[in-house]
């Protein structure tokens, strides 16, 4: 089937066989860029603030979706948080038993109106609540590269 040919009949099902060449660098953004660094070289978390609605957003935006207003105030918000909200999960991807059960969990950063999914470490199921206090567990400095996997998982605050 020729392009022109998928393009005009769009009420027809089609499918395509074969392999579509796709090529693209995946970039973090300004606000990302920052968080990530943040995380890679200080071991904390930054956030952008809207003075005029108050609202502090966490992963940061560069712009705030209530008023619009371009954000160029990063604060760091540390790395202490609370359980938002949590499942446990005794399945892995494939549908296979877990050798233990994980708990995944929203963490609100302490200051913020947002929070990181992420697995909680050194807590039992029979220990998390909403609202418990937890703290950012990150790799040892010299492995981190400035992504997500920087942080291993939330742990009790002490």
């Amino acid at each position: 089937m020729a392009i022109t040919e998928r393009m005009t009949k769009t009420t027809t099902p089609t499918y395509w066989e074969g392999e579509i060449p796709v090529r693209y660098v995946y970039t973090y953004g300004l606000a990302g860029e920052k968080f990530f660094r943040a995380i890679m070289e200080k071991g904390t978390f930054l956030a952008t603030r809207c003075d005029a609605c108050d609202v502090t957003f966490l992963p940061p935006k560069i712009y705030c979706d209530r008023c619009f207003e371009e954000l160029n105030t990063f604060v760091d918000v540390g790395t202490l948080g609370h359980v938002d909200t949590f499942t446990v999960s005794f399945k892995n991807m494939d549908g296979s038993d877990k050798v233990r059960p994980r708990i995944l969990a929203m963490v609100r950063i302490d200051g913020t109106d947002g929070g990181i999914i992420h697995y909680l470490e050194g807590i039992s199921i029979e220990d998390v609540a909403l609202g418990l206090p937890v703290k950012a567990i990150f790799k040892p400095k010299a492995q981190r590269k400035g992504g997500i996997e920087d942080i291993i998982g939330f742990g009790p605050a002490e």
